[in-house]
């Protein structure tokens, strides 16, 4: 009896095990970097999700699109702005806006409560722009960030679900109290999406992102959605990245 209980926790361990090895392995460049090699078929799986990844980040080049920005605070949208997008020779993001893009909606504050509408919109500006830069250091997760996290027992992940979702969680990713989380499908080998809970330096505002990720007809991932919130100012920042379709076709 003892021994079928033992040998069903060593199993539950392997399988633990794997799905750390399978997640973590579609973030790392290289399986070689992992401390032990998965078994022959396991490895497979981290292997196809790494070089959907790899594929989709090249693939995406050739794509122009549509990204759709919108600005709310406290459930009221203040803005709304579209660019077309793709890469330059350089490899960054060229960004052109579409159609006029309004200041402010609505109409024009004069005097002490114009200057007030300004001041307020400023804060929010600084506030946006802090929690945009935090941001930007949890995407890409870091894979030496998730080994740490591996090694100081801070990662854990769910079991797949009916449809073979996977999640991998982890804590003080960059600071103490924050979390990310990285969502994966093992049954199709591929990243779903992303969530990070952290807050700013300065205010210590609540932070939240998640990043919903789509795609396209030749397979390519991308990000589809991604939502910002800054609990605080009660304002939430929603990208919508659609209308992919090949340059010059």
């Amino acid at each position: 009896m003892k021994k079928e209980r033992m040998s069903e926790e060593k199993r539950m361990n392997v399988r633990k095990l794997f799905l750390i090895a399978l997640v973590v392995g579609c973030l790392v460049t290289s399986l070689a970097a992992q401390d032990a090699p998965a078994p022959e078929g396991q490895a497979d799986h981290a292997t196809a999700i790494k070089q959907s990844l790899q594929t989709s980040a090249a693939a995406i080049r050739q794509y122009e699109w549509v990204e759709t920005t919108v600005v709310s605070l406290k459930g009221e949208e203040k803005s709304r702005t579209q660019n077309s997008c793709l890469y330059g020779a350089d490899g960054k993001v060229q960004k052109t806006p579409i159609g006029e893009q309004p200041e402010s909606s609505g109409k024009k504050k004069r005097g002490l409560r114009g200057r007030a509408v300004k001041k307020k919109t400023a804060e929010i500006s600084d506030s946006a722009k802090e929690a945009v830069s935090l941001i930007k250091q949890y995407i890409p997760p870091d894979p030496a960030r998730i080994d740490a996290a591996k090694q100081a027992g801070k990662l854990s992940v769910t079991p797949p679900d009916a449809k073979g979702n996977v999640q991998l969680v982890i804590r003080d990713y960059l600071k103490e109290g924050d979390s990310v989380t990285i969502e994966v499908n093992a049954a199709a080998d591929k990243l779903t999406g992303m969530k990070v809970s952290t807050f700013t330096d300065k205010a210590k505002d609540t932070v939240g992102l998640n990043v919903a990720m789509g795609t396209l007809t030749d397979g390519t991932i991308y990000a589809e959605k991604i939502q910002l919130d800054i609990e605080a100012e009660k304002m939430a920042i929603a990208i919508d990245n659609s209308g992919y379709k090949k340059v010059g076709g």
